[in-house]
């Protein structure tokens, strides 16, 4: 049986803890750089990142911003969403974009955009 749970990562060690899921999606960081590029987005970019946990361990994660322009108005621009190879298939990137999707509508955001290279 599952126990899944969605969680924001805001400390340092729990930003870390995602890093060997994200790095499957983006290969090109070492964990020093991704730590760096997150902690600097969190605190210059409205940032923020989500991990869906089952149990104790971080299954998928999503990392978004939300923006306002002038073209799309309001919006949440996903940046990074990825579920663990091992764990693909099991409905958890939906998950974290169903929860997007909410956070996005109680902050009054009108949608949500998804930037994929796939």
């Amino acid at each position: 049986m599952q126990l899944l749970q969605i969680k924001e990562l805001e400390t340092k060690h729990e930003i870390a803890a995602a890093f060997p899921v994200v790095s499957q999606l983006r290969k090109h960081l070492d964990e020093d750089t991704y730590l760096d590029l997150v902690l600097d987005a969190k605190a210059n970019d409205s940032y923020r990142m989500f991990a869906l946990y089952d149990g104790s361990r971080i299954v998928a994660v999503v990392g978004f911003k939300p923006m306002i322009t002038l073209y799309y108005g309001r919006f949440v621009w996903v940046c990074d969403l990825v579920t663990d190879a091992a764990r693909r298939s099991n409905g958890f990137g939906e998950k974290l974009l169903t929860y997007v999707h909410t956070w996005a509508r109680e902050k009054n955001y009108e949608s949500v955009a998804l930037s994929s290279g796939l």
